[in-house]
């Protein structure tokens, strides 16, 4: 994830991040969370597969008719929670599927804070009436980020193939921010949309949403089937590049914006910092490493499917990344073994780039870009990322 906003104007400096690294994790700012000493994982947790949405690029297949499976029960799932807790890992990201389907979702989330730690929601917005936004809050979940993949409900409805969904996630929106919630837009940007991100951040601003977050598609999932919907990486840093201007212009208390999916990124932002000749780009450059804003699956991130299979992320759900899976052995003993060697490679990946990663000058920075698009596009994990904008020279 780079933070523009938090580069670009120099909030959550070093010296601040510091000052809170010895704080327990349920004292420090949610900002700051990637500043811990101790690298407790962001735990990414589809807490089922059933949704009520068939999404053209869900990266678990997530539709209306599945059942569940054979999903975590909730002792099961107690369990998990419990560990996390002990664990006291940074954050714990309810997903799905749609989270908010699943019965025992609010048992979930209020056990879940009941063990102090911290949560939000991802979800599609459709079922947050201004009650269940009120009921959210209530449960102890500190944002939603919720999907609008269009300023258009023509857009966004084709994407999400259900007619009104558009509709319903604008006003989801609005009843989070009826009752004092925290959200965010969340939008996966391809072909068929990336024409509206202008009018798309315009209607968060007129929404007075204070986040905004792009996430570049990432082939895992239905989003195999669209793949050839991704941006060109020349496309991607027109994107960016007004996602940069608009953080640059406004005042970063209205709004943040950040990326997903493209660690490069935040090269890109240090270039454009050191070209303007900004007084923030050496301590921008501080930030990225010291918070390690590189790919950060395996390390900082992990994900839990709905039958408790363990990933690097959300995206790398496949026989082949499998960590272990809860139900056989805890999260927390599967996360710090030392001899697991998926974790292990992940964790040590830029010693087995290849290609023009390899080579980067940047690469410590960004950690070679998102694996998983690299495997999808090369059959090796170790690829460079074919998203990537940059030729640069090598050490």
């Amino acid at each position: 994830m780079i933070r523009i906003t938090q580069l670009v104007h120099g909030k959550g400096t070093v010296s601040e991040a510091l000052k809170h690294r010895k704080k327990p994790p349920h004292q420090v700012p949610s900002r700051l969370l990637a500043f811990a000493e101790t690298r407790r994982p962001v735990v990414f947790w589809n807490v089922t597969n059933k949704c009520n949405l068939a999404c053209a690029h869900c990266y678990i297949n997530a539709e209306p008719g599945l059942d569940g499976g054979d999903e975590l029960s909730l002792e099961e799932a107690k369990a998990f929670i419990a560990d996390l807790a002990e664990m006291k890992i940074a954050l714990l990201l309810f997903t799905g599927g749609e989270p908010l389907v699943r019965k025992d979702f609010w048992e979930l989330a209020d056990y879940a804070t009941e063990k102090g730690l911290k949560t939000v929601l991802s979800t599609n917005g459709t079922l947050i009436t201004k009650e269940v936004a009120a009921k959210i809050k209530a449960c102890g979940i500190e944002y939603v980020g919720v999907s609008l993949d269009g300023a258009k409900a023509e857009t966004h409805d084709a994407i999400r193939n259900q007619p009104g969904c558009f509709k319903k996630a604008v006003q989801a929106l609005k009843n989070c921010a009826a009752v004092g919630l925290k959200s965010g837009i969340r939008v996966t940007i391809t072909r068929d949309n990336y024409r509206e991100i202008a009018d798309l951040i315009d209607l968060s601003l007129d929404l007075k949403v204070p986040r905004f977050c792009v996430y570049w598609l990432v082939p895992s999932g239905r989003g195999k089937e669209i793949y050839e919907r991704q941006l060109a990486p020349h496309e991607t840093s027109r994107i960016f590049d007004l996602m940069y201007q608009r953080a640059r212009d406004m005042d970063p208390g209205k709004m943040e914006f950040l990326t997903v999916d493209a660690p490069q990124d935040g090269i890109y932002l240090l270039n454009k910092l050191r070209e303007d000749d900004r007084e923030g780009y050496e301590n921008a450059v501080k930030l990225l490493q010291f918070t390690g804003d590189s790919c950060s699956a395996g390390d900082r991130v992990a994900n839990v499917d709905p039958v408790g299979n363990v990933y690097p992320c959300q995206f790398a759900q496949l026989e082949e990344f499998k960590v272990g899976n809860v139900r056989e052995r805890k999260f927390s003993e599967l996360w710090n073994d030392p001899e697991n060697p998926i974790l292990t490679a992940f964790r040590e990946k830029t010693k087995f780039l290849k290609g023009k990663c390899a080579s980067c000058v940047y690469k410590e920075l960004c950690g070679g870009g998102c694996r998983i698009r690299a495997y999808a596009e090369y059959g090796d994990i170790w690829a460079e990322d074919p998203l990537c904008p940059f030729v640069v020279d090598a050490e």
